[in-house]
């Protein structure tokens, strides 16, 4: 008979895994791949932006751009003559031709 005492039998106890998974390693465990999974995702979102914004710079305004509106402002005022008949006509496509504004 081997004489053993309650204590060294609970210690003995302690000392196996309570659990079938108890003596895994952290990464074995599906529920933190899933944890880890939404910031990895923010990590690559975030770096595959940095390559598009680094890559594809915008364009740089001029720095003269209120003066070049103008001019188009002018030209389009020079040209209004010509595109009357398109602004007259304009979103009536669906009135009767009773309501239909004259401009003669």
């Amino acid at each position: 008979m081997s004489a053993t005492t309650p204590s060294a039998a609970r210690a003995a106890s302690a000392a196996k895994p309570q659990h079938p998974e108890d003596g895994k390693p952290w990464w074995k465990f599906a529920h933190v791949w899933l944890v880890l999974a939404g910031p990895a995702v923010v990590v690559v979102a975030g770096l595959v932006t940095a390559y598009i914004a680094m890559s594809k710079p915008d364009p740089v305004i001029d720095p003269d751009y209120y003066r070049h509106g103008i001019e188009i402002n002018q030209r389009m005022s020079e040209s209004q003559k010509s595109l009357a008949p398109a602004l007259t006509g304009r979103n009536h496509a669906a009135t009767p031709a009773q309501d239909h504004p004259t401009d003669r």
